[in-house]
């Protein structure tokens, strides 16, 4: 299937081949039939990604400031590699679109296959010709609207919430400044809502269409005060709501000049925003900012999982603010078609893209695609990118999961190390599928991971994915005789991890990505320990927010499970032994933003008489090293200084041993997978892999219980 791709990096955007999104639990596939071009977010978006990187740089200050803090920490080539990974990103666009079900998810009541729904939302209403949608993002289109109607949901939903937030009251005299395709639907809801409107832009054009929808003046920015100052009998108006979109302060300005004593300014575009304090002070204004589409947004539980908020406390959603707007379309009271100045078949969608960025010199509002084409799903999960053929002695493999970490660490040190055939590459996302699958040259790309287990060419598959996936991928490569690398953790829960137990036959390689114990520095600490050692891990963690994916036990298992791993296994490496027994405790705040086991203390007992101790923080200050790694034993003590500086301690010397930048083993690790592969004697034992990963499951048992738990 077809879908529109950018380059973040280079500006590049075009119609790409890509496989078809898979249908989850919680959505729906919608075969599109119109999709909105949003002249305003998409044009700022297409215009960001076409701008040098130094341009680029002076528009984010605030990541600038990160990516030189990173330097200092982990190496300047590192960081850098980091970056350009992050910018070499292609994004979808698109995020209002209208089409028919051709697919159903398993959690999904109310919506059926033929269905046809409006949906919203940036990554999902993409423009393509399928997109997978959550269904608090999609609604039923009433039978008296349209498709094309339908398309604008998003936008105005954000019109809507715009208007929400402001308040109106019937009757109240209300200025709307910038009148782009927000800036009309907002006009023709103020009406709606029995309010009286002065319009305002820089485009005479506009300005007359303003007065066609309904507003009571429409006048030229540069008129406004003196015309706002008549329209409301010298008082001022009783709210502002800015849709312009422009760098400029002055609309922030102008809306304080025409605004009434304790008036309300409430902001939906992208305007600059040095407040005037004295200009808001002196009237006790209200400025307000009106999030997108509505509550729920940005949310994950309400937008991925589908997890609704209740109906009576929170009235208006996104998804309820999308149903009400297609209302008002049933009703006549707003009319999207009347918006609309240019219209292509999704095939020409390039020549909208020329329109916005000027190639094309006429004037515009509104911009629909429309979709032709009827797609049988079955024929669009595999794009096949070229015919190589792959010999089966090497080590041919299967990547599901392209994340920033796979795609900034994992490939390039593949490709750095040689030996390593990419046959097939899996993605949640055809965006994400093309761009590595081209950048690194796989034979295939899919959005189905079947199509790699099943690919008798594939001999190893690497699973990249986030962690509530990784024990069903590993238990299908061992099911499939598949050698297979998962990074950490190797499973979520201990039912998962006793299933691999079980399953696990040795006739294939299993590797976890514990890299650490394949830094060079550690590889020299543990040729100097034998026999009984003491370690201590502190680990300055820094805070990840309870919103975030890795923080929720059903997706990433928390930071025990999903990091700590990391440490308990370097520590078991060092003293060559597996864990017995374990207790930890936690620091008990009232600090609820994140869980308290993010700042714990572990004690680990080792079956050799060793013991361990890893203290992991999040909240110290991230100026801090994480990571440091202290050994004692044989009479020596060893310093590890977050992978860059290792002193050791022997014969009343010191002795350093420095790295210009961090190496925690990736290099290492993947070499000792192709040896494990070739020779068929696993880097790491599955004892071992056992041992760590039911080790992080006896430390929350520790941390509930209050007691050691033996392992």
């Amino acid at each position: 299937m077809k879908q529109l791709i950018q380059s973040f990096k280079t500006g590049e955007l075009g119609l790409f081949d890509v496989p078809a999104p898979v249908c989850q639990e919680n959505g729906a596939l919608v075969q599109t039939t119109v999709s909105l071009v949003s002249a305003g977010t998409e044009k700022m978006l297409v215009d960001f990604a076409k701008k040098s990187m130094l341009a680029k740089a002076k528009d984010r200050p605030d990541l600038v400031k990160q990516v030189v803090d990173k330097m200092k920490k982990e190496g300047v080539r590192n960081t850098l590699d980091k970056v350009f990974t992050k910018l070499d990103s292609p994004i979808p666009l698109g995020y209002s679109m209208a089409g028919r079900v051709i697919e159903v998810g398993a959690n999904i009541s109310g919506i059926n296959i033929g269905d046809r729904v409006a949906c919203g939302g940036a990554g999902y209403a993409n423009h393509a010709e399928i997109n997978y949608v959550p269904k608090n993002l999609m609604v039923h289109i009433p039978d008296a609207v349209d498709d094309i109607d339908a398309a604008f949901v998003t936008v105005g939903a954000i019109a809507l919430q715009g208007v929400r937030q402001t308040e109106p009251k019937l009757g109240e005299k209300i200025a709307v400044i910038g009148l782009g395709l927000l800036g009309q639907l907002t006009i023709q809801l103020l009406k709606a809502n029995g309010c009286k409107v002065i319009g305002s832009d820089i485009d005479p054009d506009k300005m007359a269409l303003a007065k066609k929808l309904g507003a009571d003046v429409a006048c030229h920015a540069d008129d406004l005060i003196a015309t706002a100052h008549e329209f409301s009998n010298g008082y001022g108006v009783d709210a502002v709501i800015i849709a312009a979109s422009t760098s400029s302060n002055q609309p922030i300005i102008d809306a304080a000049d025409i605004s009434r004593m304790r008036g309300r300014v409430v902001l939906v575009g992208m305007v600059g925003m040095d407040v005037p304090r004295n200009a808001y002070y002196k009237k006790e204004l209200d400025l307000r900012l009106s999030m997108a589409y509505g509550p729920g947004r940005y949310d994950p539980d309400y937008e991925e999982k589908g997890n609704d908020y209740p109906y009576d406390l929170v009235r208006w959603t996104e998804q309820r603010n999308f149903e009400a707007f297609l209302g008002l379309i049933e009703e006549g009271k707003i009319t999207p078609k009347e918006l609309i100045t240019h219209s292509y078949d999704f095939n020409d969608a390039m020549t909208a893209y020329d329109l916005l960025e000027g190639k094309i010199q006429e004037k515009y509002l509104g911009i629909v695609l429309t979709y032709k084409n009827e797609l049988k799903l079955d024929e669009h999960k595999i794009v096949q990118r070229n015919s190589k053929t792959h010999s089966i002695d090497k080590i041919n493999v299967g990547l599901i999961g392209a994340g920033n970490f796979t795609k900034s660490v994992i490939l390039p040190t593949m490709a750095k190390l040689g030996g390593y055939e990419l046959v097939g590459l899996c993605t949640a996302t055809g965006v994400s599928a093309e761009g590595t699958g081209k950048k690194y040259d796989f034979k295939y790309i899919t959005t189905d991971s079947d199509e790699i287990f099943k690919n008798s060419e594939i001999n190893s598959v690497f699973v990249t994915t986030r962690h509530n996936d990784h024990a069903s991928k590993v238990l299908k490569a061992i099911e499939n005789q598949k050698h297979c690398f998962v990074e950490k953790p190797l499973c979520i829960y201990e039912e998962e991890l006793e299933a691999i137990n079980e399953a696990y036959n040795g006739k294939s390689i299993l590797q976890v990505g514990f890299n650490r114990r394949f830094a060079p520095m550690i590889e020299t600490m543990k040729s100097k320990l034998n026999g009984q050692v003491s370690v201590n891990y502190r680990v300055n963690a820094g805070v990840i927010p309870k919103q975030v994916w890795i923080q929720d036990r059903s997706i990433g298992g928390g930071r025990i499970i999903g990091e700590v791993c990391h440490f308990i296994d370097t520590c078991s490496y060092l003293i060559g032994s597996n864990v017995v027994s374990v207790y930890a405790a936690t620091i008990q705040k009232n600090d609820q933003s994140i869980p308290n086991e993010d700042n714990v203390n572990i004690v680990l007992n080792y079956a050799n008489g060793s013991t361990a101790t890893i203290s992991y923080f999040a909240y110290g200050d991230n100026s801090m090293p994480k990571e440091q790694i202290e050994a004692f034993g044989n009479g020596i003590s060893m310093h590890l200084n977050d992978f860059r500086e290792l002193t050791i301690y022997s014969g009343a010397k010191a002795k350093k041993e420095k790295s210009a930048n961090q190496d925690k083993g990736f290099v290492n690790e993947f070499k000792a997978f192709k040896i494990s592969v070739e020779s068929g004697v696993p880097a790491i034992s599955f004892d071992s892999i056992y041992n760590t990963t039911k080790t992080t499951f006896k430390i929350l048992d520790s941390i509930r219980s209050g007691n050691v738990e033996k392992v």
